[in-house]
């Protein structure tokens, strides 16, 4: 075996979503996007129409950047706002944590550092280890990465600041405009790439946009992006947008590694996407989490113990949670899978130094009934850890 294999470790999550299958379980676990909130029928009646009209294509092998149409859809709608994205920038990937691994190949070099949030996504985490690099971890505030944290991170030579902008995974945290602004100014004079991935920018409860990173310096920015949150998970339809010299290499990388993304799923998620369609459904999803946000953040006022804190998320999925100091949420994890309530432990999420007194909790797939008791049940046991304290 490598020594790279062996360095590989299984994600916390995908093992706590074993124990959640368990019916009896309330899981405020798992990063999955709500069913009801998946177009079922839609994407039957496109399944349909595209192997009665066109089946041989959409059974055949296709081009590694993607489907044509799908493309020149993706760089119009990443052009909304104030981003100029071509589709030859656009290449189709088999969802968006393989487009972390191909950005990954191309961009990350071993043992030279690599700027990362903290705490930030775990699926980056894994995805960026096999690559070694020297992974330095930036503080941050409500508003994101602390520029002045950054600044003296990027002293040093670096290929890469990941960022998930939009209520980032698993924080919740939306980075602010002067915030994007400070950062793009700190990273174009060091020279050092971003990768913005941005899987929830869609999910603003208000529906309000903050400009992307993307459109703030295009030559500097790898931008992925997925609909997996907004179509659902199991078409694996993600796409990345970069310049043409990492471009280029991005094709390469993903020849190597599957040849295409699927010819079938990239045609239906065109099929249903084409004609505006996200336009009146994302609304939908938005109402959705924000009702079930709103119980869960009642719910967390109402069950847990003074001296714990927790975010006020203005989109996306998560609500992260920090407990008393001298709180371990792994040991509270165990208690809590006892009394049937999961969550994820904020430990893995760090690249550095864990803060253990933290977990995250997703509501978007827990009816408001459970979420009212599971977070009750789970403010008994943060009471009763207290007072042990």
């Amino acid at each position: 075996m490598s020594a790279r294999a062996q360095k590989i470790t299984s994600s916390a999550i995908r093992e706590i979503l074993k124990v959640t299958e368990r019916p009896e379980v309330t899981s405020f676990a798992g990063g999955l996007p709500s069913p009801a909130a998946f177009p079922i029928e839609r994407i039957r009646a496109a399944s349909a129409r595209i192997l009665n009209d066109d089946p041989v294509a959409a059974l055949q092998y296709g081009p590694t950047e993607g489907y044509g149409p799908l493309r020149e859809w993706i760089a119009e709608r990443c052009s909304r706002h104030g981003a100029r994205v071509q589709p030859s920038q656009v290449l189709i990937s088999s969802g968006s944590q393989q487009s972390l691994d191909l950005i990954a190949k191309v961009l990350i070099e071993r043992d030279r550092n690599l700027l990362m949030e903290s705490p930030t996504y775990l699926g980056a985490l894994q995805a960026f280890a096999l690559c070694e690099p020297r992974v330095v971890s930036i503080p941050c505030d409500e508003s994101g990465p602390i520029p002045e944290a950054l600044a003296r991170a990027a002293t040093f030579p670096a290929s890469a600041l990941y960022l998930l902008p939009n209520f980032q995974n698993p924080t919740g945290r939306r980075i602010s405009e002067p915030r994007r602004r400070e950062i793009i100014e700190v990273c174009r004079t060091r020279d050092i790439p971003i990768i913005e991935d941005d899987p929830y920018g869609e999910l603003s409860y208000t529906g309000d946009a903050l400009p992307s990173l993307l459109s703030m310096n295009q030559h500097g920015v790898v931008y992925a992006g997925s609909f997996s949150k907004v179509l659902a998970p199991g078409l694996r339809i993600g796409y990345v947008v970069a310049p043409e010299d990492v471009f280029r290499k991005l094709v390469h990388v993903k020849q190597a590694s599957d040849l295409h993304t699927s010819s079938l799923t990239q045609r239906i998620v065109y099929e249903v996407v084409k004609d505006g369609f996200l336009d009146h459904h994302i609304p939908t999803i938005r109402e959705l989490y924000a009702k079930r946000c709103n119980v869960m953040l009642d719910s967390l006022s109402e069950s847990f113990p003074s001296g714990v804190r927790w975010n006020r998320p203005q989109g996306g999925m998560f609500i992260w949670v920090t407990l008393p100091r001298g709180m371990d949420s792994t040991v509270l994890l165990e208690q809590a899978l006892a009394d049937n309530i999961a969550f994820v432990p904020g430990a893995p999420f760090y690249p550095e130094a864990p803060e253990s007194n933290t977990f995250r909790l997703s509501f978007v797939t827990v009816a408001e009934d459970q979420i009212r008791s599971g977070i009750a049940r789970l403010g008994r046991l943060i009471a009763e850890g207290i007072r042990r304290l």
